[in-house]
């Protein structure tokens, strides 16, 4: 059975824009994947310390038949094969930053991921190019995708 996924993508460091390109053909490559749609690339302003780079953003869409946990491990890879660490600092700048935003319908909370995403309801730099994707989105909660753009403004997000 293939489930409908949404992964974010994010870098602003080490040209950021070809990260992002390189990092849909990785995630083109997943075994048990398939690549349904991504969005525009956006740049959007950090989220966190405000001295550092500009953040370019998108959405791809897949269908995998991958559990969660396996499409975890293979978006971790690939944010290693993009030369990121994890120290600990949240918003702080990556080469990469991949995040399994909705894994169908799926409810998951435990030591390694939540999905929904945490963070999905409140980010522009997810709202927006999830909507390019899905402009009908229904998130799992029930909240139509749509209706948070009137809470969650572009602050200064474009296309590039």
């Amino acid at each position: 059975m293939s489930i409908l996924t949404y992964i974010g993508l994010g870098a602003n460091l080490n040209d950021p824009t070809q990260t992002i390109q390189k990092a849909i053909e990785d995630i083109k490559s997943i075994p048990q994947t398939q690549f349904v749609s991504q969005s525009p690339l956006y740049s959007s302003a950090p989220m966190g310390p405000a001295d550092q780079p500009d953040y370019v953003n998108a959405v791809v869409l897949v269908k995998t038949s991958l559990s969660a946990h396996e499409l975890f491990q293979h978006t971790c890879n690939i944010e290693l094969q993009h030369g990121r660490t994890r120290n600990g600092e949240h918003w702080g700048p990556r080469t990469l930053d991949l995040d399994i935003l909705l894994y169908g319908e799926r409810l998951i909370d435990d030591e390694q991921l939540t999905v929904p995403h945490y963070g999905l309801k409140e980010r522009e730099f997810v709202i927006y190019p999830m909507l390019d994707i899905s402009p009908e989105l229904t998130l799992p909660c029930g909240t139509q995708l749509q209706t948070l753009t009137e809470s969650v403004p572009l602050n200064g997000m474009s296309p590039i």
